[in-house]
């Protein structure tokens, strides 16, 4: 077991900042203490096996992204990041922790699902990974498989109002998966769009000739968002069902959070770096790169859309933010290469496979609102990491700096800048030909990150291995009401 001291910095929580050292033991996080403390000696320098200068800098607890998609299959092909690659990137980006989902589809049995998910990500994560169970169809078999998850560390289940013949429910099965879920626990994460009339609208834009992906965002109209949101708001508050909705992209979704949060109902959103930076015009409208002319905007195109800028929704977005409407940022990270993924879809935006890579730029990216003034250095610790473990029952063990909790840290410096982007000199470590975030300028650097008391990344340089990551067993949401 060897100690690790990180002296000199800034360490943020989220409810305050303060001088203090931190000591390592092994894994877990053993003491910390005022800047000059002899409370364990007087040279503790002398006294570990290794110590960080995070003098002028910031340290943190590790990032929790509790919405991402590797190795997913959508639309003919599978997301381009495995869990190798895409939690190397999430280590280079200070995300420590993943929530993945594993998946369901219609016709399939949970366990079958939730089994091939664990041979997926076993062996191969860099950083600890736990999942939410996807429940592509609701019946009688799935509602008892439902019974068995909380044991197996799964305490959060996710349903879809989108994707007819894939993953949709219908009214009457969430209903039965809501009334199971308050039962037995369980959040139910729902991505609320309403699918069936979204297919009605892309299909007539279709044959209107209308196959650009800027038409992906029109089919998908924030109508069809505010409607489903309210819809699922209702059936959660009719089963008294806690109910979490995953990228929010819409203000007049936020406002239903709002509306259902001020009369006291446990209803939580999540919104993703997309829609509080990207729009319709400027991304999937846009025409740019000669390789792809008007399609290049297939780069962006992902579910809930990027919404449109001259409507003011990622405004309303940081607002939800800082109002706490919305109480989390997750990237969605579901990654999917131009060359022979994208373009399944030239002609027809209806076959472009949904979604965007963002996981290693989430911390870097919500650190710029900081420097902005959208959000306050707490906020930015609250969203990133200390709401997600407590979301998703994981706090105490991870989303904080304290005795007792994971040696999961990363040393961040304001001083110090990250380009995104796939060329010389920028940061790119995801398993894509492109860059969502192509000339992102970020006033900040992840500088250092553990996990567990193991280095993985500093100096410019990855040490992790896949293997690393364990398996997280979560616990009941810690965030009710």
């Amino acid at each position: 077991m060897s100690t690790l001291l990180i002296t000199g910095g800034t360490v943020v929580s989220s409810t305050g900042r303060t001088a203090a050292d931190v000591l390592v033991d092994g894994e877990k996080i053993v003491a910390v203490l005022a800047p000059g403390s002899t409370l364990l000696g007087s040279d503790l320098t002398a006294s570990v096996d290794r110590v960080v200068d995070a003098t002028g800098k910031y340290v943190i607890p590790g990032g929790i992204d509790a919405h991402t998609h590797m190795q997913l299959p959508f639309g003919g092909t599978e997301a381009s990041d495995t869990f190798e690659t895409g939690t190397i990137a999430a280590a280079w980006g200070g995300t420590t922790s993943i929530i993945d989902f594993a998946v369901q589809t219609t016709g399939q049995r949970i366990e079958t699902g939730l089994a091939a998910w664990h041979e997926k990500a076993a062996g191969n994560c860099a950083v600890d990974y736990g999942f939410h169970q996807i429940v592509g169809g609701v019946d009688e078999h799935s509602l008892k498989a439902m019974e068995t998850l909380v044991d197996e560390g799964i305490t959060s289940y996710k349903l879809f109002m989108a994707y007819p013949g894939v993953f949709y429910s219908d009214d009457a099965q969430i209903l039965r998966a809501m009334q199971k879920a308050a039962e037995l626990g369980l959040l139910t994460m729902m991505h609320a769009e309403n699918g069936p009339a979204i297919d009605v609208l892309a299909e007539q834009l279709y044959n209107a000739g209308k196959t650009t992906p800027y038409f992906h965002g029109v089919a998908r109209a924030w109508q069809m968002e505010e409607e489903a949101t309210h819809r699922a708001i209702m059936l959660a508050d009719l089963t008294e069902s806690p109910l979490y909705v995953v990228h929010v992209s819409a203000k007049q979704a936020v406002a239903q959070l709002a509306a259902a949060r001020d009369r006291g109902k446990n209803v939580f959103g999540e919104t993703c770096p997309q829609y509080l930076y990207l729009s319709l015009e400027e991304q999937l409208g846009a025409q740019g790169d000669p390789t792809w002319g008007d399609f290049e905007g297939a780069k962006w195109v992902c579910s809930t859309p990027l919404r449109s800028r001259e409507d003011g929704h990622q405004d309303a977005m940081w607002q939800g933010l800082r109002t706490n409407d919305l109480q989390m940022v997750s990237t969605d990270h579901c990654p999917f290469c131009m060359k022979d993924q994208k373009e399944l879809g030239k002609g027809d935006f209806r076959a472009i496979p949904n979604g965007i890579g963002s996981i290693e730029h989430r911390l870097d990216l919500m650190y710029q609102g900081v420097v902005t003034g959208e959000i306050t250095l707490e906020r930015w610790v609250e969203l990133t990491s200390t709401t997600p473990a407590r979301m998703f029952g994981l706090y105490g063990t991870k989303g904080v700096i304290a005795p007792g909790a994971d040696a999961d840290i990363v040393v961040y410096d304001p001083h110090g800048h990250t380009s995104i982007g796939m060329g010389e000199g920028r940061t790119h470590h995801m398993n894509m030909d492109h860059s969502a975030w192509e000339g992102y300028e970020i006033d900040g650097h992840v500088d250092v990150v553990v996990s567990r008391g193991s280095v993985l990344v500093e100096n410019g340089e990855f040490h992790g291995r896949a293997g690393h990551g364990q398996y997280l067993r979560r616990g009941l949401s810690q965030y009710l009401v």
